[in-house]
């Protein structure tokens, strides 16, 4: 390496793209009650993942377990889904796979007990559709051209046989379409879970040309909306009484670039989603022996979530997968503790407010600290009718911790668009690219897929080079076997 690039590299160390966030809030355990406390602290235990990770985890389980059973009145009369739309962020290694396990196995084993039944049934849907079917033709052509007397024999026939519901709980990374597919032909009642949420934020669902209609679909299925579909194909599909839930499990990168889209945050779904973001556990998980509640804890968290999901569900009358929650209602304690609380939100959206940066978001607080405090109404007893104070409080404090994380997390997110291209860039030099210098055309012909051009590609690397990410190499410089007028030594401890 020449004196000038020894030199380069001997100086000051590379400067942070984007200002370094403060510390998260402790997620408030002791809002979860008595069996999605002593769970979220057993998967802890086990797994040694951050805190708030195995929090989330629960209640996002607990929440896809009751969201079908009930809908909360608001002190306001609105009538709204108890569904929410949680994202845990998340690095690599922090044992995303292994929490999430835990918190949905009573929900995997739920899925196993509908696959069976569905698989049992198979036969016997099969034997009368091809009953059915025989029949029909045998009808038709028994009466040709005769249409009162076809008419007749399919009135005696009766409707087509229904296929067995589709046993799917969870999917992962589903298009909207095929969110709308599972929904009308399966469970009414489903959730978007994945631990490498960005399968789901970086795949086709999220693209550039179908990111905002899969946002409104998801909003509409947020605030219980009938889902609408006119296709040529399909003709029209309406979906009334579904419920939908999400937790996304996603990494830094791809968390500051879902909070920091403007499209996805002026459509509202950002608003709809509860954020956390605890600090990372590695270099502290050393080997200890469980406590002996731990197993204990796990398996009424499992029991609890087990008979929930046993349950029948609420229905509309003669229809296998059409929702018909009954409405939980708010004791008079608990309305006075939804109004000071929503009052308080309100105080502070004025201009120069604590809230006021995150508006959006602010505005939606008191509907989800209801929501919430519906969740834990109904883990804490299934057959509930009402909110009380007490639980209402517990919705009210984890809003709260939502809120803060917000204000943390989507004001950091909302960088300068070429600082996060610059970002995006960074990680692939890290990452992805082998080698110890770099190109402009290796950047826009194999980089990251926003930057195709020239132009941009260098705009970027003035970035990073003034963040000392990059140091120019003078003359002629081989990358990857091949002369370069133009190119830069990566700056990485690693590569150093």
């Amino acid at each position: 390496m020449s004196s000038v690039i020894k030199a380069e590299f001997s100086a000051e160390r590379p400067l942070p793209l984007v200002r370094a966030l403060p510390a998260p809030e402790a997620f408030p355990i002791e809002a979860l009650g008595d069996v999605l406390a002593p769970a979220a602290a057993a998967i802890q235990d086990v797994v040694q993942s951050p805190w708030a990770m195995c929090c989330q985890g629960v209640l996002a389980a607990a929440t896809l377990a009751v969201q079908g059973f009930a809908d909360v009145e608001l002190p306001t009369g609105q009538v709204k889904p108890i569904s929410s739309f949680f994202v845990t962020v998340a690095g690599s290694g922090e044992r995303k796979s292994a929490t999430d396990a835990l918190a949905l196995r009573p929900v995997r084993k739920h899925e196993e007990m509908l696959l069976e039944a569905y698989l049992a049934e198979l036969p016997g849907y099969n034997n009368a559709k091809g009953a059915w079917d025989a029949a029909k033709k045998k009808a038709c052509n028994a009466n040709k051209g005769d249409f009162a007397a076809i008419k007749a024999a399919l009135d005696r026939l009766g409707p087509e046989p229904a296929a067995p519901l589709q046993p799917l709980l969870t999917c992962q990374e589903p298009t909207f379409e095929g969110l709308c597919r599972a929904l009308e032909v399966g469970q009414p009642s489903i959730g978007i879970f994945a631990t490498e949420g960005g399968q789901f934020i970086g795949g086709n669902a999220m693209s550039a040309e179908n990111k905002l209609k899969t946002a409104a679909g998801l909003s509409c299925l947020w605030d219980g909306e009938t889902i609408k579909r006119v296709r040529a194909a399909d003709g029209i599909i309406l979906l009334p009484g579904r419920r939908v839930s999400l937790h996304l499990m996603v990494q830094p990168s791809v968390a500051t670039i879902m909070l920091g889209d403007a499209d996805l945050a002026d459509q509202g779904l950002l608003s709809r989603c509860l954020v956390t973001a605890p600090e990372s556990h590695s270099g502290r998980r050393f080997y200890r022996e469980t406590a002996p509640e731990t197993k204990t804890n796990l398996e009424a968290y499992e029991r609890r979530l087990a008979d929930i999901l046993q349950r029948p569900f609420p229905l509309a009358m003669n229809r296998r997968n059409v929702l018909e929650p009954r409405v939980l209602r708010l004791t008079p304690e608990a309305t006075n503790v939804w109004r000071t609380f929503a009052d308080d939100v309100e105080r502070e959206l004025g201009p120069g407010g604590d809230l006021a940066p995150i508006s959006g978001f602010a505005n939606k607080m008191p509907e989800h600290a209801a929501r919430l405090a519906a969740v834990l109404t109904l883990v804490g007893d299934p057959a509930a009718g009402d909110i009380t104070a007490d639980f209402m409080a517990r919705g009210v404090l984890l809003a709260k911790h939502y809120a803060s994380e917000a204000l943390r997390l989507f004001q950091g997110a909302r960088i300068d668009h070429d600082l996060r291209l610059a970002t995006q860039l960074l990680d692939w030099l890290l990452h992805s690219w082998p080698e110890p210098n770099v190109s402009l055309p290796d950047i826009y012909q194999s980089g990251p897929n926003a930057i195709r051009d020239r132009k941009t590609a260098l705009r970027l690397v003035g970035v990073l080079e003034t963040h000392r990410h990059l140091v120019k190499l003078p003359g002629t410089a081989l990358v990857k076997g091949q002369p370069r007028r133009e190119a830069w030594r990566i700056v990485s401890e690693d590569r150093a």
